[in-house]
C-alpha cells in the first residue's frame, strides 16, 4: 500500500514539474510576443536589473528643446577609475564616471552639436584594467553583458520616448564604440524599421573587422564621404607603433580616412584638415570649443595595421605612453585631431539623407 502511495506522489510531482515548465515557457513567449520590441523581452529576462532610463539622473544629456530634424545618440569612452572596494563594473552613479563622462562629451560629442539634438545616457562600464587582464573572448563577453544591456535599454527608451521618428546618428568612442557594435548587431537586426532611420554610426576608437561584417550582413562599412546607413571607424597611431600593441585594435580592422573619407592609403596632408581642437593636460577642452587649430594632424590609412597613421604630431608631447597605451597611440585624440572634419562629414551625410 505504501509503495502504491509513493508511486502516485511521484506521478503528481512529475505532472507539477511539467506544468511549471509550461508556465515558464508561456511567460517567455508572452514577453516576446507582447513586447513592442522583441529585444525588450530578451533583456528583461537576461538582465532584470538593467538601468531604469525613465529617470532623468541616468542621462548625461537630453536636449531641453528640439531644434534640429536629426538626433545624435552618444556613448562615451571609459570614464571612471576603479578604487579599492569597487567591483569590476561600476555603478550607474559612480562619482568618478559622473565626472569623467561630461569631459569626454565635451571633447567628442560636441563635434555633432551643430548637426543634431544630442542624447547621451550614463551606462555601467567595465574597469579597463580588469578587462585587459582577460583573454580576448572573455573581454568581449564582459562588455556584451551589463554595459551593452544598459546601452540597449537606453537606446530603446530613447527611441520610444524621445526620438519621435527622427533620423539619427550613433556616435561612440573606445568602450562606447565597443558597446555600439552590439547595439548595431543585435538591436538593428531585430528592428530594421529603426535601422532605416540611421544616417551613420561613428564607431571610433575600436576596430570593425570583416569577420564582424560577415556575421552581420545587415550592416555595411562606409565607402566614401556621403553614403548613409553605414559604419565609420578608425583608430589613430603614429607611424612607429608596433602592430598588436594597441589594446583597442583588432587584426584586420577597417579604417576610413577622416580627412578625405576614402579607404585607400593616399596621404591626406595636414593642410587639408578642416581643424583640430587642443586639449588641456587633464583631457578637457581648452577654452570650451575653441577655434580650429589648422595644419596640425595629417591622416593616412594603413591597411596592414587597420589604423590611421598621423605623422605630423609630436609623439613625445601628445602620446608619450602610459600604463594602458604604448607610446604613439593617439587614442585620446581620435576625435580632437579630426574634430571639424567629423562635424562637416556628419552634416554632409545628414544632407544626403534628408535630400533623398
Amino acid at each position: 500500500m505504501l509503495k502504491r502511495i509513493l508511486q502516485d506522489m511521484r506521478k503528481i510531482l512529475k505532472i507539477k514539474n511539467i506544468l511549471l515548465n509550461i508556465a515558464v515557457l508561456f511567460l517567455c513567449l508572452t514577453l516576446l510576443t507582447c513586447s513592442n520590441n522583441p529585444i525588450d523581452a530578451v533583456y528583461i529576462v537576461n538582465n532584470p536589473n538593467h538601468t531604469d532610463y525613465s529617470k532623468a539622473e541616468h542621462w548625461l544629456a537630453v536636449p531641453t528643446s528640439i531644434s534640429r530634424p536629426v538626433d545624435v545618440f552618444y556613448l562615451y569612452p571609459t570614464a571612471w577609475t576603479k578604487v579599492a572596494g569597487d567591483s569590476n563594473i561600476c555603478k550607474i552613479d559612480n562619482p568618478s564616471m559622473l565626472i569623467g563622462a561630461p569631459l569626454a562629451f565635451n571633447r567628442q560629442a560636441t563635434a555633432f552639436s551643430t548637426v543634431g539634438n544630442i542624447y547621451a545616457p550614463y551606462y555601467r562600464q567595465v574597469d579597463i584594467f580588469y578587462r585587459m587582464s582577460l583573454p580576448p573572448s572573455e573581454q568581449e563577453k564582459v562588455v556584451s553583458g551589463i554595459p551593452t544591456a544598459d546601452a540597449i535599454s537606453a537606446f530603446d527608451y530613447y527611441i520610444k520616448h524621445y526620438n519621435k521618428g527622427r533620423p539619427f546618428i550613433l556616435a561612440g568612442h573606445s568602450q562606447g564604440s565597443n558597446v555600439l557594435i552590439y547595439l548595431l548587431s543585435e538591436y538593428m537586426r531585430l528592428n530594421p524599421q529603426v535601422y532605416e532611420r540611421m544616417i551613420a554610426a561613428y564607431v571610433i576608437g575600436y576596430s570593425i573587422t570583416p569577420e564582424y561584417l560577415a556575421k552581420n550582413p545587415h550592416l555595411k562599412f562606409a565607402q566614401g564621404s556621403d553614403d548613409i546607413g553605414v559604419i565609420i571607424s578608425y583608430n589613430t597611431e603614429s607611424p612607429d607603433v608596433v602592430p598588436g600593441t594597441n589594446v583597442v585594435t583588432l587584426p584586420g580592422g577597417i579604417a576610413i580616412n577622416p580627412i578625405t573619407w576614402t579607404r585607400d592609403e593616399t596621404l591626406a596632408p595636414a593642410s587639408k584638415n578642416l581643424g583640430s581642437i587642443v586639449l588641456n593636460s587633464n583631457g578637457t577642452v581648452a577654452a570650451g570649443i575653441p577655434n580650429p587649430v589648422m595644419n596640425f594632424a595629417d591622416a593616412r590609412v594603413d591597411k596592414a595595421k587597420g589604423v590611421i597613421i598621423c605623422s605630423t604630431v609630436d609623439v613625445n608631447k601628445w602620446s608619450p605612453g602610459n600604463v594602458v597605451f604604448v607610446k604613439g597611440v593617439f587614442h585620446s585624440f581620435d576625435y580632437p585631431f579630426y574634430y571639424y572634419n567629423l562635424r562637416a562629414n556628419a552634416a554632409n551625410r545628414v544632407s544626403k539623407y534628408l535630400g533623398r
